[in-house]
């Protein structure tokens, strides 16, 4: 494996890798936005309609939800137009065989599905005061996608800064374990996205949060409900397993790059569980909600960079510590 990728550092070359961090960054806020539109109960602004609003492709003396709705439509359109000008831009830089095509061909794919899963619940009727069951799928599936787009698009703009290509064979258990810590992390925002959609929709109880669960679970709760509680209880089960990991990978892969990430991962977790705590004691506030969005996709993009760190210094590791990492 080589320790870096040849990417040239003049015209399309040089603009490649701003891109792919820009559409990156923008992503991160397209999906804060989408947040808001759950919040705000603006999902049926444009009613059932997709891809127009309305029957209509712009909305005329459109209310607020309207408004609201029809801004995010806007926002992931200019999405999609980002993802076509990175997959021009780097076949159009790189060589034929260059990961970051392959990584911006994903985001382009990722983007489009992610347009057809939203097409797919608005034309459903799963958004606004939707209760319906299929709507907590919906949008566990919404999530996974968005996060694996997160993940595509930061490769992208890894490999088009000339960061090494990813080599799988060879990598041992670090392989196993740090994708089962990338699923558990993403199972976690799945069951997270479920657990806002359940605030969203059946406001917590007055009193403690042992009084929620119990409405939960009582006898006219339902399938969003009863699942409310698996993800703090996930929560914890992810926490305690990244931190695991991050000691291992320390021990097992020692790179600046391990040593960096692995910080920043742990202080992700806790600022996180700080925010979870929060988010429950104050009967999850929208704003609160929006920070704990945040938090998650910071520590979904550590915990990609974690992994990829570890997988990239395999090459600067003596072959006897290797043998211990596989055995």
């Amino acid at each position: 494996m080589s320790g870096t990728l040849t990417v040239p550092r003049a015209g399309a070359g040089a603009w490649l890798p701003r891109l792919a961090w820009a559409a990156l960054a923008y992503n991160v806020l397209v999906i804060l936005w989408g947040a808001v539109v759950r919040i705000t109960g603006a999902g049926a602004g444009c009613g059932d309609h997709w891809p127009l609003c309305n029957g209509v492709v712009v909305p005329q003396s459109p209310t607020l939800h309207t408004v609201i709705e029809f801004s995010h439509r806007l926002t992931s359109a200019a999405s999609g137009l980002l993802a076509l000008a990175l997959l021009a831009l780097a076949f159009r830089a790189t060589p034929r065989g260059h990961p970051a095509r392959l990584g911006a061909a994903l985001s382009l794919g990722l983007i489009v599905l992610e347009g057809l899963v939203g097409g797919v619940q608005v034309r459903l009727g799963l958004t606004a005061d939707s209760t319906d069951p299929a709507r907590g799928l919906v949008q566990g599936v919404h999530l996974a996608n968005t996060f694996l787009l997160l993940g595509a698009l930061l490769l992208t703009a890894l490999w088009a800064s000339g960061r090494p290509a990813l080599r799988l064979r060879g990598q041992g258990r670090v392989l196993g374990l740090g994708t089962l810590g990338l699923v558990l992390t993403l199972v976690l925002g799945m069951a997270g996205a479920v657990t806002a959609l359940g605030d969203l929709l059946f406001a917590p109880t007055p009193g403690t949060p042992l009084d929620t669960v119990r409405r939960d679970f009582g006898a006219t709760a339902g399938l969003i409900e009863n699942l409310r509680v698996v993800h703090p209880l996930l929560a914890v089960l992810t926490s305690a397993y990244l931190v695991w990991l991050v000691t291992a990978l320390r021990r097992w892969r020692p790179s600046p790059g391990v040593t960096r990430w692995g910080a920043a991962l742990v202080g992700v977790l806790a600022l996180q569980m700080v925010a979870g705590f929060a988010n429950v004691a104050l009967k999850a506030p929208g704003w609160m909600q929006l920070t704990h969005l945040g938090l998650a996709c910071i520590m979904w993009l550590v915990t990609v960079l974690l992994t990829y760190e570890a997988l990239s210094a395999l090459r600067r590791v003596p072959a006897s510590a290797r043998r211990g990492v596989t055995a």
